[in-house]
């Protein structure tokens, strides 16, 4: 069974940063993207950043430029550093993978809230 561990939301102020961090582990197989999604209360869950084990990063047009998706393939984690934060940036983050064969997996979720 995949597990993904998710850690470092909290409260921030606009302006300031965070650092999110998701180590899966339990894969049978590759994993080849790993990603965040994020989820504003009353909105749908939305792509932030995706990084495939190539390295190939996807962003949201909303985040580009202020957050960085990086990866340790060795460690099974993904983590996603988010400067200059904006209230519109609090939501629940999701940390997702999906294995070789397209099989995807959701972490619990953190709260990441922003404060104006």
């Amino acid at each position: 069974q995949v597990q993904l561990v998710e850690s470092g939301g909290g409260l921030v102020q606009a302006g300031g940063s965070l650092r999110l961090s998701c180590a899966a582990s339990g894969s049978r197989f590759g994993i080849d993207v790993m990603g965040w999604y994020r989820q504003a209360p009353g909105k749908q869950r939305e792509l932030v950043a995706t990084v495939t084990s190539g390295g190939r990063t996807n962003y949201a047009d909303s985040v580009k430029g202020r957050f960085t998706i990086s990866r340790d393939n060795a460690k099974n984690t993904v983590y996603l550093q988010m400067d200059s934060l904006k209230p519109e940036d609090t939501a629940v983050y999701y940390c997702n993978t999906e294995n070789i064969f397209s099989q995807t997996y959701w972490g619990q979720g953190t709260q990441v809230t922003v404060s104006s």
